[in-house]
Formats: structure tokens, sequence, C-alpha cells
């Protein structure tokens, strides 16, 4: 296999497993940079995955073409909605961060398969008509040697993720919108005295990351799973958690790290095709995601400075 070749096979599936995992990771960063830690990114992949294949089953025949991109709108909406739980908790009633994170990964489980039961009288949905395919990027993929590694065979989200990433980027680093949740993430009580309302700011980042969390929920479902069970969603969410941190909390440094996971979890797909893999167990490719993960963490987490505030609940008039 020629060089060019194995990028080929490597490039499209890593940015395929990537994609979802760069949407929620955004979220987390968004959450995390005001200060609220967003343990329940799980959770609203969950809810996204769930809610995304429910409607594309429902209104396929209705929407057509149109039903992926309906459906992860419609993810989002119902991400964010279900996010406010953990903005109420964490910041109106300044209760455990973590804990409450931890409850909406139960709860948004928990109602996903309950639901399912309810409505398809079984513990998974049907697989959905209309997922997302793959495309040749016209003109783009014609390019030599390029062409066939970033344009051909891809999916439209994995250039809508890049795309958010970089969009996050300027919103968090060159708007006074950005400047405002990174001071309430760093010196809520600073911020305050300078006019800034730190439970807005946090209650919109929370939002935010639940809108994007349903999002990478809704797109991993329409991609890879084609279908919600209870084990639609296992690990994605802390595995983006970890791209956030990885990432030092940075909008570029959550993607660059969430494309090193799906390179990692594409491994069990491409593994067989790459000569230097192709002899290694099946078993060892399934797990190597979460081994580095667990690495990249292990390695890194002591050198990786969260926002200050972080994690701890803002209460006005307090020191």
């Amino acid at each position: 296999m020629g060089f060019i070749d194995l990028l080929q096979s490597i490039i499209p599936p890593a940015l395929f497993f990537s994609a979802p995992l760069i949407f929620t990771a955004l979220g987390g960063v968004f959450s995390e940079r005001s200060g609220v830690v967003n343990i329940g990114l799980e959770g609203l992949m969950v809810m996204g995955a769930f809610v995304g294949v429910v409607f594309n089953l429902t209104f396929a025949d209705v929407f057509g073409a149109w039903t992926p991109w309906i459906s992860i709108i419609v993810a989002m909406l119902i991400g964010a909605l279900f996010s406010v739980i953990h903005a109420v908790a964490a910041v109106s009633f300044h209760a455990d961060q973590v804990v409450s994170g931890v409850a909406i990964n139960f709860l948004a489980l928990g109602l996903g398969i309950f639901l399912t039961k309810q409505w398809y009288d079984k513990g998974q949905t049907d697989m959905v008509s209309q997922p997302f395919y793959t495309i040749d990027i016209p003109i783009l993929s014609e390019i030599p040697v390029i062409g066939d590694i970033l344009f051909s065979n891809m999916y439209l989200t994995s250039y809508l993720a890049i795309i958010l990433a970089f969009l996050a980027w300027y919103v968090l680093y060159k708007t006074p919108f950005g400047l405002r949740l990174r001071a309430v993430g760093e010196h809520p009580m600073a911020a305050d005295t300078n006019g800034i309302n730190v439970y807005k700011m946090r209650y919109i980042a929370v939002i935010l990351s639940g809108a994007l969390g349903g999002l990478g929920g809704s797109v991993f479902a329409l991609t890879i799973a084609l279908n919600f069970s209870h084990a639609t969603i296992v690990g994605q969410g802390f595995m983006a958690l970890a791209a956030v941190i990885f990432g030092k909390w940075h909008p570029l440094g959550a993607m660059g790290a969430a494309l090193f996971f799906g390179f990692a979890q594409s491994l069990s797909v491409i593994g067989a095709g790459i000569p230097l893999l192709a002899d290694v167990p099946q078993v060892f490719l399934l797990i190597a995601p979460y081994v580095l993960t667990i690495l990249a963490l292990a390695g890194f987490i002591g050198r990786a400075e969260a926002p200050k505030a972080n994690g701890q609940p803002y209460i006005k008039g307090s020191r």
C-alpha cells in the first residue's frame, strides 16, 4: 500500500468518527469556559441521538432528503432545553456540578430507553431510512491527490464540525461575548463588578453546550449507529469531555484532540487494511480509543490549567 493510498484509507474515516466528538467537545468548552463543569455531555449526546433518530423515523416521508438535517436541528433544540436542568441546578441552586452532570447522564439514558420501549415496544428503535450519506465535493474532489484524500466519499457533517470549531474560536477570543464568557469563568466577582451578569452568561454557556451536545449525539446516530438503543452512545460524551481537557479548554485544541480520538476509533474499521495493524487482534483495536484517551490524559492533565472558577458556584455578594 502506497503512502497516498494509506492516507486515503485513514483520513476520511478519522474525520467521520471525529465529527460528533468535535461538536460535543465544543459544547464542553463553552460550558467550562464560563465556569460550569459539564460531566453531562454523555447524557446530552444520548438525548440528541434519541431525538434525532425518533424524528427521522417519524418524519422521513414528510421531509425526504432534508430529514437528517432537520433532525439534527430538532436534536439541538431538545438538547438545549434538556441542559437547562443542569443550568438551573448548577447556576441558580449552586448544586455540586459534577453530581448534577452525572444525574443528567442517568436521566437522559433512562428517559431514552423508557420512551423507546413505550413507542417501539422493544429495546431499540428501527433503523433510520434517511441517514446522512457520503458525497464527493464538486470540483474539489477532482484535485489530484488532495481531492481523493479530503474531498471524496466524505460526510458534510465532518466539514461542518471543523468550520464550527473555527467559528467557536472566533466567538470566544475575538468578540465581546467571548470575553465576557471567559471572564465569568476566570473571576466571576470581578466580572460582576464590571456589570457582567454572571448567571446569564453561565446559563447561555450551558444551553449552548446542550445544543452542541445534542448536535453531536444526533450526528453520531445518523452517520454511525443509524438507530437508538442503550448502547448507541457508549463513552462518546466522556471522550468529548477528555478532548476538552486534552485541548486545554480551547476550541481548536478540543478539535485537535477530537480528531485524535476519532482516528483511534477508526482503527477498528480500517485496521485490517493497514499493514502494521493487519495482524493485531480486533479486540485491541476496539479498545484502542479508550486506552489512548486514558494515556493522553494521564500524560497531559498535570499540565492543563482549567479556568480558575471552573466548578465553583457563584453566589452574588459572597467572597
